[in-house]
């Protein structure tokens, strides 16, 4: 997530505030069990990797409309 983000802004985005911090780091936590689970590493079954995977992709979704939010409040 944010591979074509200067570094320097996203840093930033995730440091602007708490709520932005930990939902940043559990989409990383989510990545990191679903890579784990498909490798055989994290024994899951089929429904916990989708809920996982669901999960993971909410806040991804989340994560982007708050990035658009905030590159939007810095260009004004």
């Amino acid at each position: 997530m944010f591979e074509n983000q200067q570094r320097d802004d996203v840093e930033k985005f995730i440091g602007a505030d708490k709520d932005t911090r930990r939902l940043y780091f559990r989409h990383q936590e989510l990545n990191d069990k679903v890579e784990e689970a498909s490798r055989g590493c994290l024994p899951l079954s089929d429904i916990e990797l989708r809920t996982l995977k669901q999960e993971k992709l909410q806040a991804k979704e989340k994560l982007e409309r708050m990035w658009d939010t905030w590159q939007s409040t810095r260009q004004h």
